[in-house]
């Protein structure tokens, strides 16, 4: 376990930005002792019927740490996003910073290149990353350590990221009334979404815990931040001793009334890119559409 690797006393600065068309939040994580900061699950705007991309949502964030004058150190996915674009290499070219994601990168860019009949060309390596994190790797934000934690059942590659006594849970975990992920996705486990939920209420009661999605449910406001011990008394899909086997059965039942994310097609192969578009034979930015294949 990681669990000596919390620290508590370190208290980072989080600041958070909602992106409305794709209920996504993205964070700027600032070091308490210095100006470092990390990005968490940046967006890349997509007009996807009429095929144009833009960078609004990027562009508030480059915004903010320069008006600000913070050093971007890291951009970090907490896995491959199927209902939203990773803005990583806009952001990268405007701010420099390395780009992360959990090794089990491999896993999912050899899944999806075979269903989007990639050719030789697309490397399933995770080279396309700067870091490729193991569980329980470390790594520096300015002067304040931050570990990732492998929680795979949404997909293979998800990862928590502790910084401080703030984690990063991207599609772990919801709001307690909003509960969990699915988990039917090619590579998707309910059951070891269920082991990494437990990972991550290892964590000490009072660690912050910070969301990639949030629906409102029930009409209340978007919200982003719980705690580990909110989560274990009233997450309505874990919370409270609910056992494996049922969270397993409930899972089951409720991801298979489930439509497909709108954003699923795009998303996947620009993701599985570390946030670049694909091109076709003559350089051409382009996607592709695989029939009967998700």
């Amino acid at each position: 376990m990681t669990q000596h690797l919390v620290n508590m006393d370190v208290q980072p600065d989080v600041q958070a930005f909602f992106d409305t068309a794709t209920n996504t939040i993205s964070y700027i994580v600032k070091d308490p002792s210095s100006d470092a900061c990390a990005i968490v699950d940046s967006v890349m705007d997509i007009d996807y019927a009429a095929g144009r991309i833009t960078y609004d949502h990027a562009n508030e964030l480059i915004r903010q740490i320069e008006t600000q004058g913070l050093n971007l150190e890291w951009i970090i996915e907490t896995h491959v996003h199927a209902d939203h674009l990773s803005a990583a290499p806009y952001l990268q070219q405007k701010l420099g910073g390395k780009i992360g994601i959990g090794s089990k990168i491999l896993v999912v860019q050899n899944t999806f290149g075979k269903i989007f009949n990639e050719g030789t060309e697309f490397q399933r390596d995770g080279s396309q990353f700067d870091r490729l994190f193991e569980d329980g790797d470390t790594y520096t934000v300015g002067n304040m350590q931050a570990f990732a934690m492998h929680t795979p059942g949404h997909t293979p590659a998800c990862m928590v990221h502790v910084m401080g006594n703030a984690a990063f849970v991207g599609d772990t975990l919801f709001m307690p009334d909003g509960g969990s992920a699915r988990a039917d996705f090619p590579g998707g486990d309910a059951g070891a979404l269920y082991d990494s939920i437990q990972k991550v209420m290892a964590l000490p009661a009072a660690m912050r815990l910070f969301m990639c999605h949030d629906y409102a449910p029930n009409g209340r406001d978007i919200a982003w931040e719980s705690t580990v011990g909110e989560e274990k008394a009233n997450n309505i899909h874990v919370g409270g001793g609910r056992s494996k086997e049922e969270f397993i059965k409930f899972r089951t039942e409720r991801d298979a009334q489930l439509a497909m994310p709108k954003l699923i097609i795009p998303s996947l192969q620009i993701n599985m890119r570390a946030g670049e578009v694909p091109t076709d034979r003559d350089g051409i930015p382009m996607l592709k559409v695989p029939v009967n294949r998700l």
